[in-house]
Formats: C-alpha cells, sequence, structure tokens
C-alpha cells in the first residue's frame, strides 16, 4: 500500500532526471558557441574625435552645393567624407564656359574618387549589419536550444501529471477500499499534481552567455568614439539636426527599446550587467530580448543604404 502511495512521487524524479542528464550532454555541444563570438572577422576600429566628420551644421556649405543637393544628401555626403570633392565636382559639373580636355578630365577623376568613397561606405554599412545579424543568430540559437530544453521538460511534466493523476483516481475509486488510506493516496496526489504545476510554472532555464565585443553597449552608452561602428556609421548614428524635433538615429532606437518594454528603467544596474556588459547567466527571454535589440540596430544602420542611394541619384541628376 505504502509503495502504491509513493509511485506519483518516484515517477517524478525519474522524469527530471532523465531530463537533467540529457541537458547536461547538450549544454558540452553549445558551451563555444555562448563563450565567445566569431562574428567580427574584421580588427577592433581604432580612431579618435578628429577621425570624425565634423556636425553638418556647423560647416560652411557652398550655396551652389546646398541648392542641388537636400540636407540629407549633404549630411550623408559629410559623413563618408565627400563635400570637398562634392563641391568641386558640382562647380565643374555646371561650368557651360569651358568644354576643354582638362575640365573633362578633372570631372572623371573626382567621379571616381566619390564613387569610390560612396562604395566604400556601403560596403561598410554591408560588413556592419552583417556583424549584427551573425550576432543575433548567434543569440537566437542559444535561446531556441534553453527553449527546447524547456518545451521537453514541460511535456514531461505533463505526462507525469496526467499519470499521477489517472492513477491517484483509479487507485482511490476502486483498488482501495480502506477509506483512511485513500484519503493518503488521495492527498499524496493532489499534492503531487500541485508540485508537478509549480515546476512547470517556474520553468525557465539560464544559461551563461558571453559577448566581450557588445555593439549595444556602444549604442546605449553613446561615447565619443566606438570601437564596433566606423566614423562614417557612427556620425550617422548620432548626428543630431538642431533645427528639427527629430532626435538621433542612436536615440531612436533607445526609445524604441524604452518603448517597447525591452529596457525598463527600474532595471538599470541588471541591464548594464546583462546586456550591455560582458555578458553573464541568460534567461530564453532575456535571449530573446537581445537578440530583437541586434534585429532593430541592424536595420536601422541598413538604412544608411537608401541615403547613399539618394545621394547618388542626386549626382547623377546633375
Amino acid at each position: 500500500m505504502r509503495l502504491r502511495s509513493f509511485t506519483p512521487w518516484l515517477f517524478l524524479i525519474m522524469a527530471l532526471s532523465a531530463t537533467t542528464a540529457c541537458r547536461a550532454v547538450k549544454d558540452a555541444h553549445i558551451k563555444q558557441q555562448t563563450i565567445a563570438s566569431t562574428c567580427n572577422q574584421q580588427n577592433i576600429y581604432n580612431y579618435t574625435e578628429d577621425d570624425l566628420p565634423q556636425p553638418l551644421h556647423t560647416l560652411r556649405i557652398d550655396s551652389t552645393l546646398s541648392t542641388h543637393l537636400t540636407y540629407e544628401n549633404l549630411n550623408m555626403a559629410n559623413a563618408i567624407g565627400i563635400l570637398a570633392d562634392l563641391t568641386s565636382y558640382v562647380h565643374l559639373k555646371l561650368d557651360q564656359t569651358s568644354t576643354d580636355l582638362e575640365r573633362r578630365i578633372s570631372l572623371l577623376e573626382l567621379k571616381q574618387r566619390i564613387d569610390h568613397k560612396l562604395q566604400m561606405a556601403s560596403l561598410e554599412v554591408s560588413a556592419i549589419a552583417s556583424e549584427m545579424v551573425c550576432e543575433e543568430e548567434r543569440t537566437s540559437q542559444v535561446a531556441n536550444y534553453l527553449k527546447s530544453g524547456e518545451s521537453e521538460l514541460e511535456s514531461k511534466l505533463t505526462v507525469a501529471a496526467i499519470v499521477v493523476g489517472a492513477t491517484g483516481a483509479i487507485t482511490t475509486g476502486g483498488v482501495i477500499k480502506n477509506e483512511a488510506a485513500s484519503n493518503t493516496v488521495g492527498i499524496a496526489t493532489g499534492i503531487t499534481e500541485a508540485s508537478l504545476g509549480l515546476i512547470m510554472l517556474f520553468n525557465n532555464r539560464k544559461i551563461d552567455f558571453y559577448h566581450e565585443r557588445n555593439a549595444l553597449r556602444e549604442v546605449w552608452k553613446g561615447e565619443k568614439i566606438s570601437s564596433s561602428f566606423p566614423p562614417s556609421v557612427w556620425y550617422y548614428l548620432n548626428y543630431n539636426d538642431p533645427t528639427s524635433d527629430t532626435p538621433s538615429v542612436r536615440m531612436q532606437i533607445i526609445e524604441k527599446w524604452k518603448n517597447f518594454k525591452q529596457i525598463a528603467d527600474d532595471e538599470h544596474t541588471h541591464i548594464e550587467q546583462i546586456y550591455f556588459g560582458k555578458g553573464g547567466r541568460y534567461t530564453t527571454e532575456q535571449l530573446v530580448n537581445r537578440a530583437d535589440m541586434y534585429d532593430q540596430l541592424e536595420s536601422h544602420i541598413t538604412l544608411m543604404k537608401q541615403d547613399l542611394k539618394s545621394l547618388s541619384l542626386a549626382m547623377e541628376r546633375l
């Protein structure tokens, strides 16, 4: 009789033991994935504040240039360092008084330099965006691994709860005739089912996940220079037009993180340690959130290509 009353507990212990053993084997296979990232294939960017473009609103822009290009075009040209060449190109392009060979050669040289800078800027944006995508995928894979473990345990606990409930019902309903013994089995079954329910409720696994190179930290802190972004991209993310109410791209990203509750102001210390530090112990939800943050950052960086295309089209229309 006592053996039967403890059967639900034995089943629970066996299920949890099997799950724990399976998890230990899987952890060994993804350990390298959680310790280090291979997403960055380049050296860390090393530059000073002097290497960054000066804010556009502090520069004296040639009136001819501002007549033919929009403010966004000018800002992008400033970001990739072609304002001087672009000014010379526009003046030569609009000069109808000279048709000599020297002018044509000068135009060709300027166009080649400008096109080269545009292409290099596009490649830089693609390289940075690819690193963001890689980090997002790396984080998502670990999150999916944790989630699969949680789902596996939840399935086993659900089966265990069904078996325990059915066993208890059969036992108390007809097998045991003694009322006191039947009540004891009923209580044990109820406790076991409640325990299984609590384990399912708090089935939140954690894993050590590290990121020595952290682009999210760069965006969050907004230092003068960045080791994760080249000068052109960092300028693009941080530039704010003082005549406009639109915040910088970097601040727009941070505001979205806050507005969608990806970051809570009352969790500042915890956020600094987990999302914007060198890593730590993550839950599945935190890993999914981190992957989403990288996805949003990558999307905004990729939008820089639209401004590059707009600048290129403006030049073609001259």
